[in-house]
Order: C-alpha cells, then sequence, then structure tokens
C-alpha cells in the first residue's frame, strides 16, 4: 500500500478532529435521532431525517479520517539534520528574482495543502522545483503565467 507523507502538525490535525467526531458530535447525533423518534411517525419527520443525514456524513468523515491517517507516513521535519535542503517539512523563504517580492511556504502533504496559510502541496510545481535545492539556489518555475525564477533564500526546521 501506498504511503502518503504528512507532518506532525497535519497528523494532530486528524487525530483532534477524529476524537471530536467520535467523543462529541457522535453522542450529540445519537441524542438528536433518540429525541426525533420520540416525536412520532418517522416518515415525515424532518429532524429525523436531517439527523440520519448528519450521522451519515459524520461516519463518512471518520472513515476517510482513519484511512488517511493508516496510509500516512509522518514525518517529523524538526528531528532531521539540518542540511540547507528543502526537504518536505521544511519552511523555505523564496524570493521572486524579478521583483525581489519575498513569500514563505511549508511544504506540506497534499491533504494539508492551504496556500492562504502558507502550506505549499509537495506535488505542486514549485514544491516539485524547490525539493532537492539548497539555500542560494535559483530555481525556474513553469507557472499559468508564464516562468518565474526564485532565489532560496532560507530553509527552516520548524
Amino acid at each position: 500500500m501506498t504511503k502518503f507523507p504528512m507532518t506532525v502538525q497535519g497528523a494532530r490535525a486528524l487525530e483532534d478532529e477524529l476524537k471530536h467526531l467520535k467523543t462529541v458530535m457522535r453522542p450529540q447525533i445519537t441524542q438528536a435521532i433518540a429525541e426525533a423518534r420520540e416525536l412520532g411517525d418517522l416518515k415525515e419527520n424532518a429532524e429525523y431525517h436531517a439527523a440520519r443525514e448528519q450521522q451519515g456524513m459524520v461516519e463518512a468523515r471518520i472513515r476517510d479520517i482513519e484511512g488517511r491517517l493508516q496510509n500516512a507516513q509522518v514525518i517529523d521535519v524538526a528531528a532531521l539534520p539540518r542540511t540547507g535542503k528543502v526537504i518536505f517539512g521544511v519552511t523555505v523563504d523564496i524570493a521572486n528574482v524579478d521583483t525581489d517580492e519575498t513569500v514563505t511556504y511549508q511544504i506540506v502533504g497534499d491533504d494539508e495543502a492551504d496556500i492562504k496559510q502558507g502550506k505549499l502541496s509537495v506535488s505542486s510545481p514549485i514544491a516539485r522545483a524547490l525539493v532537492g535545492k539548497e539555500e542560494g539556489d535559483v530555481v525556474t518555475v513553469r507557472t499559468p503565467s508564464g516562468v518565474v525564477e526564485y532565489e532560496i533564500v532560507e530553509v527552516r526546521h520548524v
């Protein structure tokens, strides 16, 4: 079975969500179903159908999270030796060679990616261009708007 890389923080967030779903949401939905059953005829009981639908969504999410965690290869970048190379999990500062605009990204797994939070998927074009390179290297990235060159300013194991 193929393992997918995930940061420690990403795994922890999924485990926290799973715990919340199992310990908080499940009992709430079970209670809502029980209360809706007491109201009578289940065929025309909107509360019952809504609670059952919510139960289905929560159970599907629980299965999804359990599957992701089972197939995850959790990588603790803080425990890896600092070589100055861009690898999975590091936080990297890059500067656009043309505009001198500096941005910071953390290279994370596909499930954790959120560009608004500066979390870049390891399979994205920018991350693929950066992985394996070192501080001071200039990388060329093909983007939909054209070719952009970035200089790797700093690599941090956070």
